[in-house]
């Protein structure tokens, strides 16, 4: 079972289900996040702009890759990432000398995260968005399904998440194949896609 048919069949019905191109299946959900952080080479000296409500592992890949996390405020009505703290974050990652390379969005208790607000931001700063779906996977924004926003998307297959298995499992959504090449091969210790 380990990346055998049953998985490559797993990735196709997740990418059809989501409407995403590209689908790469990983050991957790704290990998898939760390995978796509990876394949920004997200390091040293950047910053990562994470909602300050959150389970552990959304800050904890950031300083797993030696970035810094800066934490934005939630809005009260549903826990998600404040699109005004989010402004103030980023401010905040300038003066402390860091570069605001990414932001994670969390769409907590299947409320997605205002995706209509969070992503002009972060595009006027430059930054990718990484969308952690992992509490929210299965839910719609604007009729779109999660899986679909941002630069990338990361889901858990925990058993208490919504969409879970038996023991662990996290998948990452990507737009294109040249990422997706990358993620499998950051997925296998840097093993050449050749050499397969």
């Amino acid at each position: 079972y380990i990346l055998g048919p049953e998985v490559g069949q797993l990735e196709k019905d997740l990418a059809a289900f989501c409407g995403a191109p590209h689908v790469l299946s990983c050991a957790n959900g704290t990998d898939a996040l760390a995978l796509c952080l990876m394949a920004w080479d997200i390091k040293p000296g950047d910053a990562v702009l994470c909602p300050a409500f959150t389970f552990a592992a959304t800050a904890e890949v950031v300083a797993w890759v030696g970035a810094t996390p800066v934490f934005v405020d939630v809005v009260p009505e549903t826990f998600n990432m404040s699109p005004a703290s989010l402004e103030a974050g980023f401010d905040t990652a300038k003066r402390l000398g860091l570069a605001p390379r990414a932001v994670i969005t969390v769409d907590l208790f299947g409320l997605p995260a205002d995706y209509d607000a969070i992503l002009p931001i972060a595009r006027a700063h430059g930054a990718k968005v990484l969308d952690d779906a992992a509490q929210g996977f299965g839910a719609h924004y604007r009729g779109k399904a999660l899986g679909t926003f941002g630069d990338m998307t990361a889901t858990s297959f925990f058993p208490a998440k919504p969409l879970g298995c038996y023991g662990d499992g996290g998948a990452v959504f990507c737009n294109d194949a040249a990422t997706l090449d990358l993620l499998q091969s950051l997925r296998v210790h840097g093993q050449d896609n050749n050499d397969k």
